[in-house]
């Protein structure tokens, strides 16, 4: 778990930083993380609105931009639904 928890730290810290600040993702930094490593499992990563929507949620301080603790509501959620607990 040690492993994919730092594989999870490593996407996002290469993620961000690409338009703005190293530790939030924008609204195209999150698109394409989402759209290059979580293909899957966000099946309309391809939607600009189905991403708008799914920013909107996880984006707490409604700030435009996902701090790594409300991105990794993201992973929470995936991992959940992965191992049927949602």
């Amino acid at each position: 778990m040690e492993a994919a928890i730092s594989t999870v730290v490593s996407q996002f810290k290469n993620y961000a930083g690409k338009d703005g600040s190293a530790s939030t993702l924008s609204k195209d930094e999150f698109q394409n993380l989402v759209s290059s490593q979580l293909p899957n499992f966000v099946k309309l990563s391809s939607d600009p609105g189905a991403i708008d929507q799914l920013m909107k949620s996880l984006d707490q301080d409604n700030d435009g931009e996902l701090t790594f603790a409300e991105f990794w509501q993201l992973i929470g959620r995936l991992a959940s639904k992965q191992a049927g607990l949602d």
